[in-house]
């Protein structure tokens, strides 16, 4: 795929402890491949569907071991820019931008809200190979308890246009480029422990929701939510064995009327 516009997510990665329990378990939930490790950026291992590259494990740098968690990689045309527009903004660049090798560069940010996100500006590596297709990313949200930080914040550093969904499930908000939406955002309601951070939610293609769920708590994955019919798919939101949430989804079993949107100025 070509290098995606500004705020295009682009690239999910994670830390795992036990690197090849995570590769056990994503293998026999999203049907992933793996390539070698490469031991010269810290044994950082791509993921496969289908032979294309859709995402990628690594063990945590030593200092950074704690809970394993899935970051979305937001696309930029220059790093060092973003990073900059991130700190003007409120937000906190928590490593980078540094370059990694002939692939780009990459940094690691914090929206005012707490949710991690990461920023990527491509070099040879452009990020996903495939979208949307079994075992591919899908598609990604915002969880956060302060929504209006969430929404100042992403449209100051992308120039995200907004839609509000009318919906009375929740306060849910699309991002969007031109007329593509991007990313969603929804605030974190009392059904969400206190002590659960802001985070993005990453949701990966199934092609059968309820058999990819059975295969995750089988495995010892966690069923948070779901599996739940939805016009935009049937969904259910998951917590792998080391502690990782993410969500699956299969897009091809669509429930309902999709809702109404309204424009935010």
């Amino acid at each position: 795929m070509a290098v995606q516009p500004e705020g295009t997510p682009c690239w999910a990665d994670a830390m795992f402890s036990d690197v090849e329990g995570a590769k056990r378990f994503y293998g026999d939930v999203l049907g992933w491949t793996f390539g070698e490790s490469s031991s010269e950026y810290g044994n950082y291992t791509q993921a496969y569907a289908d032979g294309k590259a859709v995402a990628a494990v690594v063990p945590p740098m030593p200092g950074q071991e704690g809970q394993s968690a899935w970051c979305l990689y937001l696309a930029a045309e220059d790093a060092a820019g973003t990073a900059a527009r991130i700190r003007e903004n409120g937000g906190e660049v928590l490593m980078g931008p540094m370059r990694v090798g002939e692939f780009g560069t990459m940094c690691l940010a914090r929206e005012p809200g707490g949710a991690v996100f990461g920023v990527w500006q491509a070099g040879s590596h452009e990020g996903f190979d495939a979208m949307g297709v079994p075992g591919a990313y899908a598609w990604a949200e915002v969880f956060t308890r302060e929504p209006e930080k969430a929404d100042t914040f992403f449209s100051a550093v992308y120039g995200y246009g907004q839609k509000q969904m009318e919906d009375e499930g929740g306060d849910f908000r699309l991002y969007d480029l031109g007329e593509d939406p991007v990313l969603g955002r929804m605030e974190m309601g009392d059904d969400f422990p206190p002590q659960v951070p802001s985070y993005v939610n990453v949701y990966f293609t199934v092609p059968d929701c309820d058999e990819a769920v059975a295969k995750a708590t089988e495995l010892g994955g966690r069923l948070r939510l779901g599996p739940m019919g939805t016009p935009f798919g049937r969904f259910a939101a998951l917590t792998d064995p080391q502690g990782a949430d993410f969500s699956v989804i299969d897009v091809t079993t669509t429930e309902g009327e999709m809702p109404q949107t309204r424009d935010v100025v």
